[in-house]
């Protein structure tokens, strides 16, 4: 008879929503064990350490001319779900990308959303996040 696993056993859900553990998804690039290899993977896993709180990872990620001193995560803020709307380049061998999406986040009670298209580009052949309108 195959082992079944309960719910409390079964690993954690990535919150970028790729379907795959976040131990093995977006976790790997929170612990340093990895780089995110598009624009778009870098998107998840910043959309995934908002929603996991890993305000040093998302400096990390960040472009040094855009990037702020310090970041604080409002703990109230519940990451709920991330559509990617639209990529542009942002490929292995590009040097630039864009990440159009829309991440859905619940606070107090209330349903939140922010739409943005984000630049990214490649620095020492890392993907980093530069800005977003």
């Amino acid at each position: 008879m195959p082992e079944t696993s309960t719910p409390a056993q079964r690993p954690a859900p990535c919150p970028c929503l790729s379907g795959n553990p976040y131990a093995e998804c977006c976790g790997r690039y929170h612990r340093g064990e990895a780089f995110a290899p598009t624009a778009e993977a870098l998107m998840r896993s910043r959309y995934a350490a908002f929603a996991m709180g890993e305000p040093d990872y998302l400096l990390a990620t960040w472009h040094p001319l855009t990037r702020p001193d310090a970041l604080e995560l409002d703990a109230d803020v519940r990451w709920i779900r991330l559509e990617i709307d639209r990529t542009a380049a942002g490929g292995p061998f590009d040097r630039e990308g864009v990440v159009e999406f829309t991440a859905y986040s619940r606070s107090g009670g209330s349903a939140a959303q922010q739409h943005e298209v984000s630049r990214f580009v490649r620095m020492d052949r890392r993907w980093v996040y530069l800005d977003g309108v």
